[in-house]
């Protein structure tokens, strides 16, 4: 027996037999409420699949941090039901589309106006039978899968607050002009992505009743539970019939038959039983089987709440997720305040842990969470959350939207890991792929009605040649509804603060960005390379969040530099909050493959301070990018194999080590001190977490006959060695103790956001930096050898300065060269264009921060220096 993919042939694999404490595992009745499930329960600090009572130890089955709890995986060798995925062949489409621009913003705007004047007319999805599907109000009896029928009071107050939001109508979207002069060379542009943008807008509050309505998708489209049974529907338009199978009809396609709207809408209602419990008992096994263009094929619905992937089989199973109101998790504590200062901590939850294993939420919420707090960061970033079938994707070849990924626990560790989080005062963002979709077919959207074009462009342009992946039609109505449901479920029922939105760049360009580099000719973002439909989406999707959410914080991976891309929606802008600042990481790999004296502080201030006026943005040195395999993160450039024998603190170092974490210390400081209004750092980054990350892989056989050696399935390199920077004795303690050091410094002064910059020193020739940010004085010495005694430095106040972070304490690795109980009073007179001065002393690879400890008069207004 095999599964028949396009292009990919795989052996199935045998049921295993397992026991479920006392639950019969014979034939049921699927209205009977015995019927086999998952057993899923909260008393655990951690989850694990058990088979037969033992923990599952297969090749397909990756290790996971355990405790003594327990999740039972259904499914019975005695049960004789057939497996979901028996003799299935799929065959993929072939058909292509134009690329050109005329054909996407032209015809294919006509065709969705069309679709929104003719089809959709009042009722966007309308069932045939008693139960009305219009997305209104009239219904909201309804409770979503999984949702209590008596919630907690916080979370009512807040979900029902949210509802009674209005969103402000579109303005006019010309302020924009006035903040950056050159757009109006490309007013027309402009204007008609805005004029798109607002035509959604209004066809959105003419026939779905608002954004509001129209984001709250999941609660007609997928499993909804109501007082008198379950409702599911799926949009699948290729399809030409449909039924709901799973463990609780024995996947039996003849016996649950969907109906089909004339909107492509399938629909099926299951009453209670007899004894008024639900027709699908928690934790069940549920696809959908479609006879499609393609062959039959049965997939996992897409508005799935859960997924698992069952011991020792291949392709994951949807599961119906609705436990008892006593099981499910209820939040304890409200959202922190928006900080001012976003200092992030990047962070992936299987990875997390210290041994070679899986983490879980749980687990990641005991442990790291207060780690975070305790390093100064203010705002943790989660990848990976939700499901994706492919563990090494990173999390980015997303396979199901609404699920989060079950390798890590169920959906209200979920809850629980981010309600201790708000409790420590972290805001929680979640990184959200919407720019493309997993290429898998078995698990995930990609031929799910059988065609390629349901959720995504037909042919090429539906294609992400480097990704391997799916691209979304987002001027498709439902695709809409799907995105912007999907970002409203995250914020709403999981209590996220916000999102860092992935490859945006790939979304605003029909190249992707892809073998395009931006030189910041304004051309290049305002033509027929521009994807008019994604940008509008992502204008939605921002107004939809900070509508709802007004504290919620939205930040685009953009490499491009598209303008207006923080500039709030009313003006015209996309409505970012910031912007990834990623050429920075860029520019310090491109440094470190350089010599010292190579070295240029002028390009270094040129990267760290390019960027746009009145556009936030998110600053790094590095992310987890340059921590994969292939790559190396900055303290492998600087110690490379040394860090293996020599960052013992009782053995010597070598000119290496030190080299390295001077540099290290100094790199981080100046990025945050420069680069922008928000920082990042990837998890163990920050004491220079040594070697990469590998996720687990077994051999690639090619077509050809070549075989890609894997790792044996190793997580050995798929973790995070927190121990390495907590053990004092390592010289990784020095570099944790000083990125801690610097995030609280921000925390203290809050000088990233502050209006206050002024760069008044960059000598090529001592390899000296200085500048002003906030009340603070930040002076770098990068130069290899040379330390510089009454080394004058201009300031802007005056008064008396005091050492408030040096990179050369002791404490953080250094030599200790700097005395913290010296005094630096300024003199009147000009230096470097400052008004007056001080003296200092300035070590070779040292930064140092002085702040002002007292106002002894008033600042003057600066002035040109009259010498020059």
């Amino acid at each position: 027996m095999v599964y028949t993919l396009p292009g990919v042939r795989l052996p199935t694999v045998p049921s295993a037999a397992y026991k479920v404490g006392s639950c019969g595992l014979g034939h049921v009745d699927r209205r009977s409420a015995a019927h086999l499930r998952f057993l899923l329960k909260n008393k655990s600090q951690s989850r694990m699949i058990f088979s037969g009572g033992k923990a599952y130890e297969s090749g397909f089955q990756p290790s996971m941090a355990t405790a003594p709890e327990k999740v039972l995986v259904p499914g019975t060798e005695s049960d004789g039901s057939s497996s979901p995925r028996e003799n299935l062949e799929i065959v993929s489409g072939t058909s292509q589309i134009s690329g050109n621009l005329e054909s996407v913003d032209g015809p294919i705007v006509k065709e969705q106006e069309q679709l929104i004047e003719q089809q959709i007319s009042g009722e966007a999805i309308k069932g045939k039978d008693s139960a009305s599907v219009q997305l209104l109000d009239e219904d909201a009896g309804l409770n979503t899968e999984g949702k209590s029928y008596s919630i907690s009071k916080t979370i009512a107050d807040e979900s029902s607050m949210v509802k009674e939001r209005v969103i402000p109508p579109p303005g006019a979207g010309q302020k924009i002009y006035e903040i950056d002069t050159l757009l109006t060379n490309y007013r027309e542009h402009l204007d008609y992505r805005y004029g798109q943008y607002k035509k959604l807008r209004d066809a959105i509050d003419k026939y779905e009743g608002g954004l509001e309505v129209f984001s709250r998708g999941y609660e007609k489209l997928g499993f909804n539970r109501s007082e008198t049974g379950i409702t599911y529907r799926e949009w699948a338009p290729g399809a030409k019939s449909a039924s709901l199978i799973g463990d609780f009809n024995n996947w039996n396609a003849n016996a649950d038959v969907m109906t089909r709207n004339e909107f492509g809408v399938w629909e099926i209602f299951l009453p209670n039983n007899a004894d008024g419990s639900p027709a699908i008992p928690h934790g069940s096994r549920v696809k959908i089987r479609m006879d499609t263009p393609s062959g039959i094929k049965d997939s996992i619905p897409a508005w799935i709440k859960f997924s698992v992937q069952a011991p020792g089989e291949i392709p994951y199973n949807g599961i119906y997720y609705d436990p008892p109101v006593e099981e499910r998790y209820v939040f304890k504590h409200p959202r922190p305040s928006k900080p001012k200062s976003l200092r992030i901590y990047e962070c992936h939850v299987g990875m997390s842990s210290t041994e070679p294993v899986i983490n879980t939420y749980a687990n990641f919420r005991d442990e790291v969470l207060p780690r975070i707090k305790k390093l100064g960061y203010n705002a943790v970033q989660i990848m990976a959350i939700q499901e994706h079938s492919y563990y090494a994707s990173f999390g980015y070849h997303v396979t199901n939207f609404f699920a989060p990924s079950s390798r890590f626990g169920t959906p209200d560790d979920l809850k629980s890991l981010i309600d201790k989080a708000h409790e420590l005062g972290l805001v929680v963002l979640m990184d959200i792929v919407h720019s493309h979709s997993s290429n898998n077919t078995l698990d995930g959207l990609n031929m799910f009605d059988g065609t390629d074009s349901c959720y995504f462009h037909s042919g090429t342009r539906g294609y992400h040649w480097m990704w391997d992946s799916r691209l979304f039609n987002y001027g498709q109505w439902e695709v809409l509804r799907f995105l912007l449901s999907n970002a409203r479920w995250w914020l709403d029922e999981y209590k996220f603060d916000g999102f860092r939105f992935d490859g945006v760049t790939s979304m605003m360009y029909t190249h992707h960005g892809l073998q395009m580099a931006f030189t910041g000719n304004y051309s290049e973002y305002f033509g027929f390379a521009t994807d008019v439909d994604a940008v509008a989406y992502l204008m939605l999707v921002n107004d939809l969040i900070h509508g709802l959410f007004p504290e919620a914080i939205t930040i685009g991976e953009d490499v491009s530099g598209m303008p207006a891309f923080c500039i709030p929606l009313q003006d015209g802008g996309m409505g970012f909050d910031y912007r990834l600042h990623m050429a920075i990481a860029d520019k310090w790999i491109e440094t470190l493959k350089k010599r010292d004296e190579e070295w240029s502080m002028g390009d270094i201030i040129h990267t760290l301070t390019n960027r746009r006026w009145r556009e936030k943005c998110v600053c790094y040195a590095e992310s987890h990018d340059q921590a994969l395999v292939g790559d190396k993160t900055i303290a492998f450039w600087l110690m490379d194999k040394d860090m293996y024998d020599f960052m013992a603190v009782d053995r010597p170092s070598t000119p290496l080590i030190d080299r390295g974490i001077a540099l290290h210390k100094m790199i981080r400081l100046i990025t945050m001190g420069l680069g922008g209004e928000g920082y990042l750092n990837f998890m163990g980054n920050e004491f220079g977490h040594p070697e990469w990350i590998d996720f687990p892989r077994g051999d690639q056989h090619l077509p050809d006959g070549r075989v890609i050696p894997g790792n044996g399935n190793s997580y050995d390199k798929c973790r995070r060695r927190f121990d390495l920077g907590d053990a004092e004795y390592l010289r990784y303690h020095g570099l944790q103790e000083f990125d801690q050091a610097m995030q609280h410094l921000e925390e203290n002064y809050g000088f990233m956001t502050s209006e206050h910059q002024y760069i008044s020193r960059k000598d090529e020739a001592d390899r000296v930096i200085v500048f002003e940010r906030g009340n603070l004085l930040f002076v770098f010495n990068f130069h290899w050898s040379k330390s510089y005694s009454d080394y004058r430095v201009g300031c802007l106040k005056p008064g008396k300065y005091k050492v408030a972070l040096d990179s050369d304490d002791k404490l953080f690795g250094g030599f200790g060269r700097i005395s913290h109980e010296a005094e630096y009073f300024t003199s009147e007179g000009w230096q470097d264009d400052r008004p007056r001065s001080f003296y200092i002393y300035a070590p070779s690879r040292t930064a140092v921060v002085y702040a002002l400890a007292e106002v002894e008069a008033e600042p003057i207004d600066v002035q040109v220096s009259p010498n020059v």
